[in-house]
């Protein structure tokens, strides 16, 4: 098994198998700072991972999705599970499009606790987030062993050169 496929293993373990995951997301604000440079901007999200993704449900006129439309690039801290990165975010549309029908199952089921009471799923604002992964550092025993990634290459990269 490569280091990348550990890596992968590891994510899989903490976040994977129909978690609720709480995630820091970050995006770029729309508006400069007082010297005209991009803010950065956070907020906790619950989020769904499978396979490299990310999967939030949210309002199609948040301030993220607003950001997020200009500028697709995100970044990411998995609360209390030592997995960070970067990532493309992507709206995918209303919930209940019949395209989401299966991804739309496993949310529900992943955020069986609150779901309904946050989401009205009528609405066509109600939408899903994909925050496709790009990179991403994973971290055991406290810092002993660190995994960098290069999900886009499917490579473990080493200060950000690929090996």
């Amino acid at each position: 098994m490569s280091r990348y496929e550990e890596g992968i293993k590891l994510i899989e373990e903490r976040c994977g198998n129909g978690k609720d995951n709480i995630i820091s997301l970050s995006t770029i604000a729309m508006e400069p700072n007082a010297d005209g440079k991009p803010r950065p901007y956070v907020r906790d999200v619950d989020a769904y991972y499978e396979d490299g993704v990310f999967y939030v449900t949210t309002w199609a006129k948040s301030t993220k999705m607003q950001q997020i439309a200009q500028n697709k690039e995100v970044a990411f801290a998995v609360c209390f599970e030592w997995f960070s990165g970067n990532g493309i975010g992507e709206n995918l549309g209303w919930v209940l499009d019949p395209k989401n029908a299966e991804l739309r199952t496993k949310l529900r089921k992943a955020f069986a606790k609150w779901y309904d009471h946050a989401n009205n799923e009528q609405n066509e604002n109600c939408i899903i987030l994909a925050i496709r992964i790009t990179r991403g550092t994973v971290i055991k025993d406290h810092g002993a062993v660190r995994y960098n990634m290069d999900f886009v290459n499917k490579v473990e990269t080493e200060e950000g050169k690929v090996r």
